[in-house]
């Protein structure tokens, strides 16, 4: 005999496995808790690598990045992947990060992986693999990479703020900070700069590069 049933119940069956799905998928960061280590200023020198990429792909947890320039660390990389949030590990959540989108990331290398660290029940959604890399929430290590600048918590922003108010810093003092080249408050005094003198130096560069010219719409 077939069975008939009601769109109650239909809909109570529904809610149900949504609740079981819920339940089985890791949650991103959801009990993790630390404290604010600071500004990218502040932490990228205890980090393992520095790098200026782009993401090519996101598979569960994990970000893939093709790397366009190593400001510190190992120089023959080219690609690495990087995990994020998922269980308790205070990390960003992997979507945050775009296909196609460019960041300069502050990470830290997987040297071991706690015996809990991969469920066969949710292989895509795990600590990471040794010699990947793994992206701390628990400070500036990330900042958005557009052009020939950067912004993000660069240098003192107030704690959590993603995307302070501030002035775009030009990647090649970002470059010299990191290789030590350049004093902490040149980044602070650059940041606070007016942004229509940036722009100008910007498009100095580009017009020295012989960079073909866009017309305002």
């Amino acid at each position: 005999m077939r069975r008939v049933y009601s769109s109650r119940c239909l809909s109570a069956i529904a809610a149900l496995l949504g609740i079981a799905a819920a339940l089985l998928t890791p949650r991103a960061g959801a009990e993790c808790a630390c404290l604010w280590q600071g500004s990218f200023a502040d932490v990228q020198a205890s980090t393992d690598l520095v790098i200026a990429a782009q993401v090519t792909r996101i598979k569960g947890n994990a970000v893939d990045v093709a790397i366009e320039e190593v400001l510190r660390g190992p120089d023959y990389l080219e690609e690495i992947r990087i995990w994020m949030a998922t269980r308790d590990y205070c990390r960003p959540p992997a979507e945050d990060f775009a296909v196609g989108t460019r960041w300069v990331f502050a990470l830290q290398r997987i040297r071991e992986v706690p015996p809990d660290g991969f469920d066969s029940g949710t292989p895509n959604y795990s600590y990471g693999r040794i010699d990947d890399y793994i992206l701390s929430h628990c400070g500036g290590y990330w900042l958005n990479y557009s052009g020939e600048a950067v912004t993000g918590s660069l240098v003192d922003a107030p704690r959590w703020a993603r995307d302070p108010d501030m002035t775009p810093v030009q990647i090649d003092l970002l470059r010299a900070y990191v290789a030590g080249r350049a004093s902490v408050d040149a980044l602070r005094e650059a940041s606070r700069e007016d942004p229509a003198v940036t722009e100008l130096m910007l498009d100095t560069r580009a017009f020295l590069r012989g960079d073909p010219e866009i017309d305002e719409p």
